[in-house]
Protein backbone atom coordinates (compact mmCIF):
# COMPACT_ATOMS: atom_id res chain seq x y z
CA UNK A 1 0.00 0.00 0.00
CA UNK A 2 1.42 3.27 -1.06
CA UNK A 3 1.62 6.33 1.79
CA UNK A 4 -1.36 8.30 0.16
CA UNK A 5 -3.36 5.56 0.92
CA UNK A 6 -1.80 4.77 4.50
CA UNK A 7 -2.68 8.10 4.93
CA UNK A 8 -6.28 7.85 3.91
CA UNK A 9 -6.72 4.85 5.89
CA UNK A 10 -5.73 6.72 9.32
CA UNK A 11 -7.92 9.46 8.43
CA UNK A 12 -10.88 7.07 7.75
CA UNK A 13 -9.87 5.42 11.22
CA UNK A 14 -10.07 8.90 12.75
CA UNK A 15 -13.41 9.24 11.36
CA UNK A 16 -14.93 6.63 12.84
CA UNK A 17 -12.75 7.21 16.52
CA UNK A 18 -14.42 7.09 19.63
CA UNK A 19 -10.92 6.71 21.97
CA UNK A 20 -12.31 9.29 24.06
CA UNK A 21 -15.73 11.70 24.54
CA UNK A 22 -14.72 14.76 22.13
CA UNK A 23 -16.12 12.70 19.03
CA UNK A 24 -19.34 13.12 20.76
CA UNK A 25 -19.36 16.85 20.31
CA UNK A 26 -17.37 17.19 16.77
CA UNK A 27 -18.99 18.16 13.75
CA UNK A 28 -16.04 16.91 11.52
CA UNK A 29 -12.54 15.15 12.43
CA UNK A 30 -9.41 16.90 11.65
CA UNK A 31 -6.99 14.35 10.11
CA UNK A 32 -4.21 16.78 8.68
CA UNK A 33 -3.61 17.23 5.01
CA UNK A 34 -0.36 17.26 2.49
CA UNK A 35 1.68 15.14 0.58
CA UNK A 36 3.11 12.05 2.18
CA UNK A 37 6.60 13.15 0.97
CA UNK A 38 6.48 16.91 2.10
CA UNK A 39 9.41 18.29 3.94
CA UNK A 40 8.21 19.43 6.93
CA UNK A 41 5.24 18.16 9.08
CA UNK A 42 3.51 20.92 11.39
CA UNK A 43 1.52 19.91 14.58
CA UNK A 44 -0.34 22.58 16.24
CA UNK A 45 -2.73 21.95 19.47
CA UNK A 46 -6.01 20.84 18.41
CA UNK A 47 -8.52 22.04 15.75
CA UNK A 48 -10.96 24.99 16.47
CA UNK A 49 -14.29 26.08 15.87
CA UNK A 50 -13.73 26.72 12.31
CA UNK A 51 -11.05 23.34 11.43
CA UNK A 52 -14.23 21.65 12.72
CA UNK A 53 -16.42 23.33 10.38
CA UNK A 54 -14.48 22.34 7.36
CA UNK A 55 -12.93 19.33 8.51
CA UNK A 56 -9.33 20.95 7.70
CA UNK A 57 -6.55 21.96 9.51
CA UNK A 58 -5.12 25.60 10.55
CA UNK A 59 -8.01 27.21 8.24
CA UNK A 60 -8.85 30.03 10.80
CA UNK A 61 -6.97 32.74 11.57
CA UNK A 62 -4.25 31.25 12.54
CA UNK A 63 -3.96 29.38 9.81
CA UNK A 64 -3.71 32.22 7.76
CA UNK A 65 -0.65 33.25 9.86
CA UNK A 66 0.36 29.61 9.29
CA UNK A 67 0.73 29.92 5.84
CA UNK A 68 2.03 33.24 5.37
CA UNK A 69 4.95 31.84 7.67
CA UNK A 70 5.40 28.95 5.46
CA UNK A 71 5.73 30.75 2.56
CA UNK A 72 8.37 33.07 4.49
CA UNK A 73 10.59 29.41 4.03
CA UNK A 74 9.87 29.47 0.02
CA UNK A 75 7.21 26.84 0.42
CA UNK A 76 3.51 26.51 -0.35
CA UNK A 77 1.17 25.45 2.13
CA UNK A 78 0.62 22.55 -0.35
CA UNK A 79 4.14 21.35 0.36
CA UNK A 80 4.38 20.53 3.66
CA UNK A 81 1.75 18.74 6.02
CA UNK A 82 -0.36 19.94 8.73
CA UNK A 83 -1.67 18.71 11.68
CA UNK A 84 -2.25 18.58 15.53
CA UNK A 85 -1.82 16.44 18.57
CA UNK A 86 -5.65 16.24 19.06
CA UNK A 87 -7.84 15.42 15.91
CA UNK A 88 -11.28 16.18 17.47
CA UNK A 89 -12.36 19.83 18.90
CA UNK A 90 -12.13 20.53 22.25
CA UNK A 91 -15.45 22.19 23.79
CA UNK A 92 -14.52 26.31 23.98
CA UNK A 93 -10.94 25.74 22.21
CA UNK A 94 -9.89 24.26 25.71
CA UNK A 95 -6.47 23.06 26.48
CA UNK A 96 -6.33 19.03 25.58
CA UNK A 97 -6.32 16.64 28.62
CA UNK A 98 -3.80 14.45 29.04
CA UNK A 99 -6.24 11.43 28.37
CA UNK A 100 -7.29 13.18 25.03
CA UNK A 101 -3.97 13.60 23.92
CA UNK A 102 -3.10 9.55 24.62
CA UNK A 103 -6.34 8.72 22.87
CA UNK A 104 -5.23 10.92 19.93
CA UNK A 105 -1.41 10.17 20.13
CA UNK A 106 -0.82 6.84 18.08
CA UNK A 107 -2.80 8.53 15.25
CA UNK A 108 0.01 11.21 15.45
CA UNK A 109 2.55 8.50 15.19
CA UNK A 110 1.72 6.48 12.18
CA UNK A 111 1.54 9.68 10.37
CA UNK A 112 5.04 10.63 11.37
CA UNK A 113 6.07 7.22 10.24
CA UNK A 114 4.59 7.44 6.97
CA UNK A 115 5.95 10.78 5.97
CA UNK A 116 9.13 10.53 7.64
CA UNK A 117 9.76 14.63 7.53
CA UNK A 118 13.13 16.12 7.64
CA UNK A 119 11.65 18.52 10.15
CA UNK A 120 8.28 18.49 12.62
CA UNK A 121 7.22 21.56 13.41
CA UNK A 122 5.79 21.71 16.88
CA UNK A 123 3.64 24.67 17.35
CA UNK A 124 2.95 25.39 20.98
CA UNK A 125 3.46 24.16 24.45
CA UNK A 126 0.60 21.53 23.99
CA UNK A 127 2.87 19.95 21.09
CA UNK A 128 5.98 20.24 22.37
CA UNK A 129 5.31 18.66 25.66
CA UNK A 130 2.98 15.99 24.07
CA UNK A 131 6.08 15.00 21.19
CA UNK A 132 8.90 15.96 23.61
CA UNK A 133 8.27 16.56 27.55
CA UNK A 134 7.57 19.26 29.48
CA UNK A 135 9.29 22.49 28.02
CA UNK A 136 7.83 26.12 27.77
CA UNK A 137 7.62 27.50 24.31
CA UNK A 138 9.97 30.68 25.71
CA UNK A 139 12.79 28.21 26.77
CA UNK A 140 12.24 26.03 23.38
CA UNK A 141 11.47 27.78 20.82
CA UNK A 142 14.34 28.30 17.58
CA UNK A 143 15.77 25.28 18.97
CA UNK A 144 16.19 21.79 17.50
CA UNK A 145 15.71 18.45 19.19
CA UNK A 146 16.50 14.89 18.19
CA UNK A 147 14.14 12.22 19.67
CA UNK A 148 12.76 8.88 17.88
CA UNK A 149 14.37 9.86 14.96
CA UNK A 150 13.12 12.81 14.62
CA UNK A 151 14.30 16.47 13.94
CA UNK A 152 11.65 18.54 15.80
CA UNK A 153 11.86 22.42 15.34
CA UNK A 154 9.95 24.26 18.34
CA UNK A 155 8.02 27.51 18.32
CA UNK A 156 4.95 29.25 19.34
CA UNK A 157 1.54 28.51 18.17
CA UNK A 158 0.62 30.79 15.48
CA UNK A 159 -2.73 31.91 17.84
CA UNK A 160 -0.30 33.06 20.17
CA UNK A 161 1.59 35.26 18.19
CA UNK A 162 -2.16 37.02 16.74
CA UNK A 163 -2.69 37.71 20.41
CA UNK A 164 0.87 39.22 21.47
CA UNK A 165 2.57 41.11 18.27
CA UNK A 166 5.97 40.63 19.96
CA UNK A 167 5.20 37.03 19.43
CA UNK A 168 4.76 37.05 16.04
CA UNK A 169 8.15 38.85 15.32
CA UNK A 170 9.71 36.29 17.41
CA UNK A 171 7.76 33.20 15.08
CA UNK A 172 8.78 35.22 12.09
CA UNK A 173 12.77 34.78 13.60
CA UNK A 174 12.42 31.02 14.10
CA UNK A 175 11.22 30.48 10.39
CA UNK A 176 14.21 32.22 9.46
CA UNK A 177 16.60 29.78 11.87
CA UNK A 178 14.21 27.03 10.43
CA UNK A 179 14.87 28.34 6.55
CA UNK A 180 18.68 28.32 7.31
CA UNK A 181 18.58 24.69 8.33
CA UNK A 182 16.31 23.47 5.36
CA UNK A 183 19.02 25.37 2.77
CA UNK A 184 22.11 23.47 4.76
CA UNK A 185 20.59 20.02 4.33
CA UNK A 186 19.43 20.65 0.69
CA UNK A 187 15.53 21.48 1.02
Amino acid sequence: MNATSQLDMIAQEISSCTNCPLHTARTNVVPGEGPPTAPLLFVGEAPGAKEDEFGRPFVGRSGMLLTELIKTLGMSRDEVFITSILKCRPPGNRTPTHSEIEACRPYLERQMEIIRPRFIVLLGSVAISSLIGPWQVKDAHGRFYEGGGYTFFMTYHPAAALRFPRIKQIMLDDFQTLKRELELCGG
